[in-house]
């Protein structure tokens, strides 16, 4: 027993064991003895960037991987989301909290340029001498292959407005400040309502002066849990969290273009029959998995003056599945568009500085490195009568209308590679 008391000494740098709640397992507490009732209010602005190189695939082999596909000289994608975060959260209960955050989105900006070794003679956004439906353009030749394009480079989009609201529940099932034997333990659901107006990607949005929508009219449920304990000037924690997709009314399906602009379909004649529902052709969203563990550091602390200063260190790791969403393409090529899955791993340095009881100010940055993923693959169509695979037969009902053979067929897809997202967040927190 001694010597076990020895080493938390030294882990702890001799200080006395302290409850408190790292940032991440903070929960608003009511109708406690001592604490009738917890309010925070929390005003922060959250500013992410995301880099990436856009390549397009090509006809071939690489010799050194029979398995993958030579990859042609393409963009640079650069989107910017600014934002402002308002958050009230409150105790309904004891260890009951009911949260709700509403984000105003100043900008989201995007824009596509040439990498140093792309031009408008070997550019990747060169289309191959087919429509959207496959069948040759009249007099593109290799000599003026050159002249049809995709979308125009350079070309920027500008969006913003309000978004979603989210709406939480956080219940504590440990809490160390009422139990030093145990640590904090919270579970959550967090719900953001699809509130924000519908994103049309078919809309232009190359005029700053007139931004387009932000929504995705998709509901999605956060499931939750986070784990702390302070130990002395230490607080390590863990937290996992799943967030599952259910599309809302007023979803954009790639078929709202059928009439209004067909030549950006596969097989417009498709839309609306057989499997080819709104359903089957709108915005799939991703699930999200994610897992981060960190470490609260606090070299100050006064808690007689309710003073501290801490240092804020995790690691984070992220899976986004595939889908059918906007992506890093959707506002150059005018649609939705299905992206494989991908990871993201990195991590987070912050700094919390609390001054008084009722106020605490924070800033951190995150930066996350995304794997490697197809940003347009998606499924040629179904197989309906049985038969030995699709039918690709033009006017074939079996044909996935938003299919674009320009650009969705193996050898013409596009690509997102060394792409990284880097987010920078300041707040305040005021307790009441």
């Amino acid at each position: 027993m001694h010597r076990l008391r020895a080493v938390l000494a030294a882990l702890t740098l001799g200080a006395p064991f302290a409850a408190s709640a790292a940032d991440i397992t903070r929960i608003a507490s009511s109708f406690e003895d001592d604490d009738p009732f917890d309010l925070f209010i929390d005003v922060g602005f959250e500013r992410t960037q995301t880099r990436a190189k856009i390549v397009r695939e090509v006809l071939g082999t690489v010799p050194e991987d029979p398995g993958a596909r030579p990859l042609e000289s393409g963009l640079w994608y650069k989107g910017v989301d600014a934002r402002l975060n308002m958050r009230l959260a409150f105790g309904l209960y004891r260890d009951l909290e009911f949260s709700f955050t509403l984000p105003l989105v100043f900008q989201q900006n995007e824009r596509w340029e040439y990498t140093s070794e792309a031009s408008n003679d070997n550019s990747a956004v060169i289309n191959t001498c087919v429509d959207a439906s496959g069948v040759p353009i009249s007099g593109c030749t290799d000599e003026t292959n050159g002249d049809v394009r995709l979308f125009g480079v350079a070309q920027e989009s500008f969006r913003g407005g309000l978004g979603n609201m989210h709406f939480g529940l956080a219940y504590a099932f440990f809490n160390q400040e009422k139990d030093e034997t145990k640590p904090t333990w919270i579970v959550g659901l967090d719900y953001e309502a699809p509130t924000a107006k519908q994103r049309d990607p078919s809309v232009d949005t190359t005029d700053p002066d007139n931004r387009g929508n932000i929504g995705d009219r998709v509901h999605k449920y956060q499931i939750y849990t986070a784990l702390s304990r302070r130990m002395g000037v230490a607080e390590p924690y863990f937290k996992a969290h799943y967030t599952i997709p259910v599309r809302g009314p007023g979803i954009y399906s790639n078929c709202d273009q059928e009439f209004t602009n067909p030549g950006n379909l596969g097989a417009p004649d498709n839309c609306g029959d057989g499997p080819w529902t709104r359903k089957e052709t709108g915005i799939k969203a991703p699930q999200h998995l994610g897992m981060l563990f960190g470490l609260e550091l606090v070299p100050f602390e006064k808690p007689q003056k309710h003073q501290k200063f801490a240092l804020d260190v995790r690691g984070i790791g992220n899976y986004v599945g595939k889908g059918r969403y906007y992506n890093e393409l959707s506002s150059a090529l005018r649609k939705l568009l299905s992206s494989e899955d991908y990871f993201q791993v990195g991590g987070m340095l912050g700094v919390n500085a609390q001054a008084a009881e009722s106020f605490t100010i924070r800033a951190a940055g995150t930066f996350l490195y995304n794997t490697d993923h197809t940003l347009t693959a998606e499924d040629i169509g179904q197989d309906l009568d049985g038969a030995d695979g699709v039918n690709v037969e033009p006017g074939s009902p079996e044909l996935n209308p938003t299919f674009d053979w320009r650009y969705d067929l193996v050898s013409r897809r596009f690509r997102a590679v060394e792409s990284t997202t880097f987010r920078f967040d300041l707040s305040a927190t005021f307790s009441f």
